[in-house]
């Protein structure tokens, strides 16, 4: 293990490990850079530099003045990220993820993925003044940041409860207030899809009852194009320190597919655009936009095209919702035509996969859409769950009847 700084800079990180792909750890609230030291041992993939920093006024640099706030903690990472000189995976617990993803966003031609752990949304989570007020009020009391973890995990094992404890009882009020104002009003660029598209994994613990199944859900997961989540037993809020083996499996997972990635991105990279960030957004009214009047989308879950703006909408709307994980894997562009391969899972986990064919107009409005899925039991049950769905709005004989 070695310290290294970052020029001209009073940031510093540590590095263990060699290999050609980095992956760095930005921490949460209140924590430190050590607060990752339970889950690295426990990696398994080989070929990997592990790197983590503390953000300013954490940890090492509690003295550090501000700004604090995620344009600043997303330099500062991203300044170790650009002196390391490789691909990397960025990795990111509850505030921490928010910046992880700003990194991410910068540097695309470098970053092979993205793990948010237990994330609060980019966006900013808008507590009630009464209830922030509790957390920006944190600073220097000890027993008030023990009761928070407490409260908020599962399984916090006491020795590291009792390090964190101490760790975050050195922050200065003042700085506690302004990172509870960072994660509670957000970041503007959380207002919209996501800008990266490289493959996303989300992490939860069952018990945290903090960033919850709902929010994720609603406020994280359809803003990427190429996510999966899941959930970790028996952890809360600091599943990386509670459940450190099984957050270090799912890990090891997606390294495991960054190797598979080469160190240039390929041309064939699906890019963020209409399509794909409406399947992010889970909305009939953001296809809506992608779509000319006369639309035209042929389906093998449909029985004949449906056409017209408004009808075609409402059925890309329904399936979008259907899906629990999209993920766009290929792209391929010849004149007027994208050709988007695709991975996703619906109904408890059952894997779908396909290949959509959208043809344009010169202003980039899709006029024609073909998709096609597999396996046949897939689009059967695929196509009998959007005739439920949209019961009374698109005629049942476009549908499976089964």
């Amino acid at each position: 293990m070695k310290t290294e700084r970052v020029a001209d800079t009073d940031v510093r990180y540590r590095r263990t490990g060699d290999g050609d792909l980095a992956v760095v750890f930005v921490h949460g609230f209140l924590d430190d850079q050590y607060a990752w030291d339970r889950l690295i041992p426990q990696l398994t993939t080989p070929g990997i530099e592990c790197v983590t920093l503390d953000l300013a006024g954490c940890g090492d640099r509690d003295a550090v003045d501000g700004p604090y706030d995620y344009d600043r903690f997303a330099d500062e990472a991203g300044g170790v990220v650009d002196a390391l000189r490789k691909p990397f995976v960025i990795v990111g617990h509850s505030m921490g993820a928010a910046v992880a993803e700003l990194v991410a966003v910068q540097r695309p031609d470098r970053a092979r993925g993205l793990m948010l752990v237990t994330p609060v949304p980019l966006a900013g989570v808008h507590l009630p003044d009464e209830t922030i007020e509790q957390f920006r009020a944190l600073g220097g009391d000890a027993d008030g940041q023990r009761g928070v973890r407490e409260q908020l995990s599962a399984a916090f094992p006491e020795a590291e409860l009792d390090r964190l404890v101490a760790t975050g009882r050195h922050l200065r009020p003042e700085v506690v207030r302004a990172l509870a104002d960072c994660w509670n009003t957000g970041h503007p660029d959380g207002k919209r899809p996501s800008s990266y598209a490289g493959p996303v994994l989300i992490l939860r613990g069952e018990g945290d009852g903090f960033v919850t199944e709902d929010m994720v859900n609603d406020a994280i997961a359809p803003r990427f194009t190429a996510m999966t989540a899941a959930s970790v037993a028996e952890a809360g809020h600091w599943a990386h320190i509670e459940q450190a083996a099984h957050v270090a499996t799912h890990l090891d997972r997606l390294l495991a597919e960054a190797h598979r990635t080469d160190s240039a991105p390929a041309a064939n990279t699906p890019h963020p655009q209409g399509w794909t960030n409406a399947f992010a957004q889970k909305s009939a009214a953001a296809f809506g936009e992608v779509f000319t009047k006369d639309v035209v989308l042929e389906a093998s879950v449909l029985t004949r095209p449906v056409e017209g703006r408004d009808q075609v909408k409402r059925v890309m709307g329904a399936a979008s919702v259907i899906y629990e994980s999209l993920r766009f894997t290929r792209e391929t562009v010849d004149g007027p035509r994208t050709y988007l391969e695709w991975e996703a899972t619906a109904f408890g986990g059952l894997p779908i996969e396909g290949v959509t064919i959208l043809t344009k107009n010169a202003d980039g409005q899709t006029l024609r859409a073909a998709i096609h899925h597999r396996p046949l039991g897939a689009v059967l049950r695929f196509s009998a769950e959007l005739r439920t769905r949209l019961a009374g709005e698109i005629d049942a004989d476009y549908f499976h009847q089964g």
